[in-house]
């Protein structure tokens, strides 16, 4: 099977790099590979183009240059923010249960050191109860930590809502925003939030480079977790993944310019596989269908197996559980939480589309996939 043949519905997972971002990274592997930290000419030319990635980078999300920390992904990204507060009088941390391992970990280590951990839980279309956060968040809570959209059901949180609650409280608000950035628009001063992390990967840009917004109010309780040569602000020190900047920033531009467009295209090629797989028997749309990010789909095929529907699929690439594991035994805890059971949970899967799907993509998608979920549950029933 030849990578031309692939139909690449993961794009929740990683995303193709756009040849425009390419051919802006090669230069700084080949041409321009000074430290941007030298203070010789190469090294100050090298500066100039990590000063302007950063300001591509923070147009993207309406915040200033200097605002931005780039980390090697959304991970490190996240875990910066959440353990960069360790040293507060404030010991109460609230998330939700359906957020990214990346989160969750991150809180179980801040419960080992001492902190009060809450885990809200969502309703059954992924949503969080506004009032549950408002009730739970005291004058003990630093931060409220939450995902944009959902990796996993593509449901979009109120967030206007959430950062009202959390102003009012005076607590910070860190977004983890992986899946949004890039494919909506997102604004972090209109939407009051203190933290923001991102990871190229996930809107056409290059793997092992994301970035980290701060706030000026949470950039005076933020203690770095990297230490050595001070770099970035001394928040983040290390030698900077100058190519993986550069595309972080092509990417960010790039995003700016052609979202809505993307957008467009790509909801009517998801609302088109979404209605060809509703026609198994049984299915249903995990998630709220009215507020979730336009490329994402999650589909329960009760009796189905996923995992040996994915393998069965072939060169038809999606997944059934969080990014980092695109084929899981375990049910997902996302969709356990919406109140799934273990087998309707271990029947779903999830469709993500992206800026370089095509409308004949889709078309083989729904016929293979119809095709052989009804073949799995024909021989379930011994027919």
């Amino acid at each position: 099977m030849s990578q031309q043949e692939i139909i690449y519905l993961d794009n929740n997972s990683t995303t193709r790099v756009d040849k425009r971002v390419l051919d802006a990274m090669i230069p700084y592997f080949t041409d321009y590979y000074a430290n941007s930290t030298s203070t010789h000419l190469a090294g100050l030319n090298v500066n100039e183009a990590v000063e302007n990635a950063a300001w591509q980078t923070a147009d993207l999300i309406n915040a200033n240059a200097d605002e931005i920390i780039f980390t090697s992904g959304a991970t490190e990204a996240i875990n910066l923010a959440i353990k960069g507060l360790s040293d507060q009088d404030r010991k109460h941390i609230v998330t939700i249960q359906t957020e990214h391992k990346a989160v969750l970990e991150t809180c179980n280590f801040m419960e080992s050191i001492g902190f009060e951990v809450t885990y809200l839980p969502i309703a059954s279309d992924g949503l969080l109860d506004i009032q549950l956060l408002e009730e739970i968040t005291t004058d003990k809570t630093l931060v409220f930590i939450g995902m944009f959209s959902n990796n996993e059901s593509g449901v979009i949180q109120n967030i206007n809502a959430i950062s009202k609650i959390l102003k009012v409280k005076n607590v910070l608000f860190m977004c983890d925003a992986t899946q949004a950035v890039g494919k909506i628009p997102v604004d972090v001063k209109a939407l009051g939030i203190d933290f923001l992390a991102m990871s190229a990967h996930k809107f056409y840009g290059p793997k092992g480079v994301g970035a980290l917004y701060i706030s000026a109010k949470a950039k005076v309780k933020l203690k770095s977790q990297i230490l050595g040569g001070g770099q970035q602000r001394k928040l983040r020190s290390g030698t900077l993944n100058v190519p993986g900047i550069i595309g972080l920033g092509k990417a960010a531009e790039i995003a700016l310019k052609e979202q809505q467009e993307d957008q467009k295209r790509i909801e009517i090629l998801r609302n088109k596989l979404e209605k060809g797989l509703l026609q198994f028997e049984g299915s249903f749309v995990n998630g709220n269908t009215e507020n979730r990010i336009y490329n994402t789909s999650n589909i329960c095929f009760p009796g189905v197996n996923s995992e040996q529907l994915i393998l069965a699929l072939g060169n038809i690439s999606v997944s059934n559980g969080a990014s980092c594991s695109a084929v899981t035994s375990e049910p997902s805890h996302v969709l356990k939480a919406m109140g799934l059971s273990d087998e309707d949970a271990l029947s779903s899967i999830r469709f993500s589309l992206g800026r370089f799907t095509t409308e004949e993509e889709i078309d083989i998608a729904i016929e293979r996939v119809l095709e052989l979920a009804r073949r799995f549950v024909t021989k379930a029933l011994g027919r």
